[in-house]
């Protein structure tokens, strides 16, 4: 007998959504104040992995033991608070938290190998003489991002983007970071295998066994799984599990060799210039503006991924280019401190947003504040600083996966059944993954990048923009979508352009007042345009 046929409304696709449904708490929605701390204290912890993994990889190559180390993941996170406050309330007004980037890692290792600091041998001088060098190059790449972000020029660049062209920017934002996922969980895979099967089980399958108690065990998955775990391993630690192991194994999965807790002092507050007059070298300063360029871009993405949890509409070009040059400050706030690294919008807490689907501002300004208390009460921050790298990975598993698939999520706005959209798509993402992956191999196995000149400067700008994924990505489809029958009406449907055209200024759609316009009536002064 034949099946019956269906019915017109289940032959309907899914409807198009510009702001993202079954959010429990929006941009502009703040739960209530116990939810609201704990959510905020889970966006703190997550945080925490990038903030400590920079420094423990920086500090001892510049010559700094644990004390350094410390000190150096303190004020990283005193201007991860600062930043994110800055950005929530002056900036985007996007629920992003501002933290260590990973992109400015490269050129900071250059700086740190430079032959004029070869020859010194006390190692605590070596330090404060490498760290004096990236304040300064940092400084100075920190103008970059100010002008074109305040100036309006990347307003210019944004309002190119449309749904197609920032599909593969988000979506590598988010992917492109594979490496920091399953390689680091199978590092100590006796700790990390567990983090990712409690927080898939507690996030996603226990809320609907238990209806009663799910959503209590669908937002605060993070801190319920990091619980368990973290007492899982440091029962293996004092059982004397790794007794006998090797040294790299113990550092990894141990929960008392992060030297963390030892080198904190119990309180200090960071201070400009705390490490001494910032130096200056005009290639570093280029090698250094190479990765704040870079690190515009990929944050450009994340601050697309943040507002589609957020359940807001897209961020308008001119408020996204008031954020970059308020991150553009933060990374003069870097230099300033002295945390030998930039920063950008941090990518695991944009996916925390879809994990938890609460897209408060409230709890993301509420994370600033831990950030600040814990990195002055500095025996206590290094508690939590202290969990061990594999339990951290194993959540940007999950973390990075929503970022990728907020970027994947915009081609509901294109046609897929154009040879157009599948050209650009499928040839940027295959892109934006191949030219990265060949110049980190290449880098591996040579020790330096393909671009090989006698002008380290130069080496170390091209090395690091073909590094990042999401840049080349990106790149390579906002040039294609932007030149590949750009005026043609067809196409121009095809890439979702009709979609977004009312979200290209700020006061063409009425919603742009709700989610960003400044606080305390400041858009009279600084208006959005």
């Amino acid at each position: 007998m034949a099946a019956p046929a269906p019915k017109q409304e289940e032959l309907q696709a899914h409807a198009v959504r510009d702001q993202l449904p079954a959010v429990s708490y929006c941009l502009t929605s703040p739960p209530p104040w116990p939810e609201a701390i704990l959510l905020g204290f889970q966006h703190y912890l997550v945080m925490l992995g990038t903030t400590v993994i920079i420094p423990t990889a920086l500090v001892p190559q510049m010559g700094g033991g644990n004390e350094e180390k410390a000190r150096v993941v303190q004020t990283l996170l005193f201007v991860a608070g600062i930043n994110t406050l800055l950005q929530s309330f002056l900036g985007t007004r996007l629920p992003a938290v501002i933290g260590g980037s990973y992109t400015f890692v490269a050129p900071t290792i250059s700086i740190v190998l430079a032959a004029r600091y070869a020859g010194i041998a006390d190692p605590h001088e070596r330090f404060l003489r490498t760290m004096r060098g990236t304040q300064g190059a940092l400084i100075v790449a920190s103008t970059l991002q100010i002008i074109m972000g305040f100036s309006g020029l990347w307003r210019i660049v944004v309002r190119l983007l449309s749904p197609l062209s920032a599909a593969p920017l988000v979506a590598l934002a988010g992917f492109g970071l594979y490496e920091l996922g399953f390689p680091s969980v199978a590092k100590c895979i006796e700790i990390g295998l567990p983090q990712i099967i409690l927080l898939v089980a507690i996030s996603q399958y226990i809320p609907n066994l238990v209806p009663l108690l799910g959503t209590a065990f669908e937002r605060f998955a993070v801190v319920m799984s990091v619980a368990i775990v973290w007492l899982y391993a440091f029962f293996l630690t004092v059982g004397g599990a790794y007794k006998g192991a090797a040294q790299k194994t113990q550092f990894h999965c141990r929960t008392d060799r992060s030297g963390l807790v030892g080198g904190a002092s119990w309180i200090s507050v960071p201070y400009p210039f705390q490490w001494g007059a910032p130096t200056f070298d005009a290639g570093e300063c280029f090698a250094m503006m190479a990765a704040a360029f870079v690190a515009l871009v990929e944050s450009t993405g994340a601050f697309i991924a943040v507002s589609r949890y957020a359940s807001a509409t897209p961020c308008p070009p001119s408020v996204m280019s008031r954020g970059i040059g308020w991150q553009g400050v933060g990374i003069l706030l870097g230099g300033l401190f002295g945390t030998a690294n930039g920063c950008t919008v941090s990518v695991e807490n944009a996916g925390l947003l879809g994990l938890t689907r609460v897209g408060s501002r409230r709890v993301v300004q509420i994370s600033a504040g831990f950030m600040i208390f814990f990195s002055i009460l500095g025996k206590f921050g290094a508690v939590f600083a202290s969990i061990p790298t594999p339990i951290i990975a194993a959540i940007y598993c999950l973390l990075f996966a929503y970022v990728g698939m907020a970027g994947i999520g915009f081609l509901q706005f294109c046609n897929l059944n154009s040879f157009r959209t599948k050209f650009i798509l499928g040839f940027s993402l295959f892109m934006g993954i191949s030219v990265p992956q060949y110049f980190n191999e290449y880098t591996s196995v040579a020790g330096f990048g393909p671009v090989h000149t006698h002008a380290r400067w130069f080496n170390d700008m091209i090395n690091v923009v073909f590094s990042s994924k999401a840049f080349v990505g990106s790149a390579v489809a906002l040039l294609l979508d932007s030149t590949l029958h750009r005026h043609d009406s067809t196409a121009r449907r095809d890439r979702g352009d009709h979609f977004w055209d009312r979200f290209r200024s700020f006061k063409t759609d009425p919603r742009s007042e709700e989610f960003y316009s400044l606080p305390f009536n400041l858009n009279k002064f600084f208006p959005s345009f």
